[in-house]
């Protein structure tokens, strides 16, 4: 098992070769700029735990889930159950500790620890960039352990050259529940205007597991609607309107707890020794941005400034939370010797706010502030040798339910190193050390059952390292990289007697490796990722929420081939080893997912696919799944073998 010396050992590593390249950079002051950085192409940043899921392999996938975007990722996971419970984990720790932004506009986590923290339908997702600790300066505050940026499409990538107006209808239908989905879109542009609007539904049925066993409270029922307006001016600066609403309202398992009252536990099939009453749920994602980018930007001017607001709404039946972020970003990246320089100033105002019933009327509000500068850089030191380092200065204020006010600030640092050992070698390191800063309290909970005390609570500090290898001869491409991240004095959100400063400390520490087949049509690529994650020394539960899960061995499979200009075949499949090394053993499980897409010659804008999701009607609940190792708890399990057609049609 890989334990805390292998993290030291690959701090160290990894801060040995850093010191190297800025003494490299030292030599070379007079180094031209090489054109693009090697550091920042995607096999540099894939084995530096920097993955972006691109719009090809999105539209390779057709998600119509969140999960669904993440097939074939082994270091994501997520859980399971309607869109209303799904959480997503990156080397086994929860996106809470990782900055997540949508379009660059910041997101607040979950108001309910039974539900997901950010709802989003991927209709119209373009990719998704995720870091695995070492979170570059500019990713924004909070990127303790990472970072997650969601970023969807626009007009432009929608309209075909030379057109003005353009529209997408797409219509699936499945079994197992599945129901009904739909979405339209409509685009165009004309004299420097350009817009996109898009609504999804869903609607469905309680599916069954492979087993044959319907899973109570977990039918689809989602409504997203996107829209955005934009104006480019003649000298090249862009302005963009954006504004999203996604909303999950079906109906969900509850069961009483505390004083009697009902709560929604959508991440479980029930809880034993009390009977599930099916009550209506709401989980609401609600933004805005507005945004100023320069379209031809030159060597000292290429801005991005935004103002973003952003509100997660959850109704959990005897409590209801919100939590509210308005955000915002100035910064601009600079053409330098040899690379480039990005630069900025970042600030957030949050706020977690909650409201129970009768009898406990549990009800109060915290709201933190933060303010950061950053810099980061990016440069080619040479033909064979590229770095990125960079730093921020956090400063944030924190007033808790009772009025107790908390300061601090403090440094972030970030350095990566990339050296090719030969044509087909390369070797990269990276470390960091962040400061967190303050975590909001849980906001449907606020004051639950006993007043919160903040005695003893602090900001949190990380630190991460990376150390991969990988090759690349054209047809084989490979990788394989070591991690560590650790994240300490993480206040509790979830506080147990309402101790908000009882304190934990999370690691996640493994190994990264893909291997992948290319040729002119097609691609077969497996990664695998091994994260043991720990908590205050101890293997962590399946209910350590904001915290982590025990993710173990993960292999994912994806493949995809072009038959001919008509026929797509292809599929994802995830293979789930034992975990012998959590509090109880977690049984491991196989499923795999094939499709089989048509596009007719002689009317190319029609698309028709066929997608069997759990094509052997595996019995199984996900990795990441809340209460696999509770005693009360009944782990909800996903749905077995699910037929789809979809049909989309461009205008």
């Amino acid at each position: 098992m890989v334990r805390s010396t292998v993290g030291r050992l690959l701090l160290a590593t990894a801060l040995t070769t850093a010191h190297g390249a800025w003494a490299q950079n030292s030599e070379e002051d007079d180094a031209a700029y090489l054109g693009e950085i090697r550091i920042g192409e995607a096999a540099a940043q894939d084995t530096l735990g920097n993955k972006t899921i691109s719009e090809d392999e999105i539209e390779e996938r057709n998600p119509s889930t969140l999960r669904e975007v993440f097939d074939g990722e082994s270091s994501v996971t997520t859980s399971g159950g309607a869109a209303i419970s799904t959480k997503v984990f990156v080397n086994g720790i929860e996106e809470s500790l990782l900055s997540v932004t949508i379009d660059g506009a910041r997101q607040n986590k979950s108001a309910f620890h039974h539900t997901g923290n950010v709802l989003l339908d991927p209709a119209m997702l373009k990719q998704v960039e995720i870091s695995a600790g070492l979170a570059p300066a500019d990713a924004g505050p909070g990127a303790a352990a990472g970072s997650i940026a969601y970023t969807t499409k626009d007009a432009s990538d929608l309209l075909e050259p030379g057109d003005s107006f353009g529209g997408r209808i797409s219509l699936t239908g499945g079994d197992n529940g599945y129901g009904f989905r739909g979405n339209l879109s409509l685009f165009g542009q004309a004299q420097g205007f350009d817009y996109l609007l898009s609504g999804t539904y869903q609607h469905g049925d309680d599916y069954q597991d492979g087993s044959g066993n319907t899973v109570p409270g977990t039918a689809a029922d989602i409504q997203d609607y996107l829209a955005k307006f934009s104006y480019t001016a003649a000298n090249g600066g862009k302005l963009t309107f954006s504004a999203s609403q996604t909303e999950d309202t079906g109906p969900r398992a509850a069961q009483p707890g505390p004083g009697g009252l009902l709560f929604i536990r959508p991440d479980f099939a029930g809880v034993d020794g009390t009977d599930s009453v099916i009550i209506d749920g709401l989980s609401r994602r609600t933004s805005f941005s507005l945004t100023y980018t320069d379209e031809t930007p030159d060597g000292w001017w290429d801005p991005f400034i935004q103002l973003a607001y952003n509100e997660q709404e959850i109704d959990a039946g005897g409590v209801y939370g919100v939590n509210k972020s308005l955000s915002g970003v100035v910064r601009n990246e600079f053409y330098i010797g040899n690379g480039t320089l990005t630069a900025g100033i970042d600030f957030f105002d949050d706020s977690a706010e909650g409201e129970g019933d009768a009898p406990l009327n549990s009800t109060g509000k915290e709201t933190l502030q933060g303010i950061g500068l950053f810099a980061q850089a990016r440069q080619n030191l040479g033909q064979r040798f590229s770095v990125s380092y960079g730093a921020r200065y956090d400063f944030q204020k924190f007033e808790g339910a009772d009025g107790t006010e908390f300061e601090d600030g403090g440094f972030s640092f970030n350095g990566s190193v990339d050296y090719m050992l030969s044509d087909i070698w390369t070797i990269n390191a990276g470390l960091s050390h962040g400061w967190g800063g303050y975590e909001l309290g849980e906001a449907a909970l606020v004051n639950f059952g006993t007043p919160w005390d903040y005695t003893g609570f602090t900001s949190s500090t990380s630190k991460s390292a990376r150390l991969g290898l990988r090759f690349d001869t054209g047809v084989w491409q490979g990788s394989a990289a070591l991690f560590y991240t650790e994240v300490d004095d993480l206040s509790a959100v979830l506080p147990s007697s309402g101790a908000r400063g009882a304190t934990a400390d999370i690691t996640s520490q493994g190994v990264d490796a893909s291997l992948a087949y290319l040729w002119s049509s097609g691609f077969a690529r497996v990664n695998y990722t091994y994260a043991d994650v720990d908590i205050n020394g101890d293997p962590a539960s399946t209910t350590a929420y904001y915290l982590g899960r025990p993710l173990g061995s993960i292999f994912a499979l994806e493949a995809g081939w072009d038959i001919d200009d008509q026929w797509r075949v292809g599929g994802t499949a995830e293979i789930a080893l034992e975990n012998s090394d959590a509090a109880v053993d977690l049984p491991g499980y196989q499923v795999l997912n094939v499709y089989a897409s048509y596009v007719p010659r002689r009317f190319d804008n029609l698309e028709l696919r066929l997608d069997v999701r759990n094509l052997f009607d595996e019995t199984y609940s996900s990795r990441a799944s809340d209460g696999l190792d509770s005693s009360r708890v009944i782990p909800l399990t996903e749905p077995g073998r699910t037929i789809t057609l979809t049909a989309a049609l461009w205008f």
